[in-house]
Parts: C-alpha cells; structure tokens; sequence
C-alpha cells in the first residue's frame, strides 16, 4: 500500500473526483444520445414553461444535445441557437477547471470585461423575449 504526503493525497482525491465529474458527464451525453427528450418519459419538463406556458432561454436544450449528439448540427441550432452559441465557451471553462483541478494549471483565461457579461445579459433576456412572441417564426 502507497502513503501520499498530504499535498499528494488532495492531489490524488482531486483528480478522482475531477474522473468521477467526466463519467458522470459521459454518462449523461450517453444517455442523450440514446433517448429523446421528446418522447422518453423520465427526462424532466422545464418547470418554468410548466407553470407559465412561455418558453424559458433554456427550453431545448435537453432536446438540442440529443440532437448535437447524433449529428444533427442544424436541427440542435434549430432548438436552442443561443445554447449551441455558448457551447465552446462552457466545454472550455469545464476542461480548464479540470485541468486546473488534475495539474494545478488552467488553461489559459478568456479575459471577459464585464461591460460584455451585461450585454450577453441582455442578449439572453432579448432571447427570452423573442422566443415567445409571433417574430420567433422567423428564425
């Protein structure tokens, strides 16, 4: 049996919970793949579309990855753009939080100034907007 000093040991716990996040996250993109949220009973409804009938900037998503999954990039861009738009940046973030995580160096940061934080903001709740109302047939 190996001892760790205790740097190594957080190290070691670290990266076996960064293995566990990833197949968890495997798990789940499988689990997408196969089944569509459309049809298959255990995949949750969007509680805000259940309690108001209007369309959250989230509904389509589940939808969306099945779809992204199985190839289909333009029907997943169909479902929700704006989740298919900020993809690239979530997939980035959660590979540098692992990395950092694992070897204790990120990648390296995407410097956001916060005057574009409000203005993606204000994207998202346009979004909102636009989604439920007779202009969103024309996307």
């Amino acid at each position: 049996m190996q001892t760790f000093l205790p740097h190594q040991a957080r190290r070691v716990e670290r990266t076996f919970w960064v293995g566990v996040s990833v197949a968890l996250v495997a798990l789940i993109a499988g689990v997408l793949r196969v089944f569509n949220p459309a049809s298959a009973w255990f995949f949750p409804p969007c509680p805000f579309r259940v309690l108001t009938g209007y369309l959250c900037p989230g509904c389509g998503t589940l939808r969306a990855l099945h779809e992204l999954f199985n190839g289909h990039l333009a029907a997943a861009f169909r479902l929700n753009p704006l989740m298919m738009l900020l993809l690239p940046y979530v997939g980035y973030e959660g590979a540098s939080a692992a990395m950092e995580t694992v070897f204790g160096r990120a990648l390296p940061r995407v410097f956001i100034r916060p005057t574009y934080i409000w203005i993606l903001l204000a994207v998202i709740l346009l979004y909102w907007i636009l989604r439920n109302t007779p202009l969103a047939a024309l996307f």
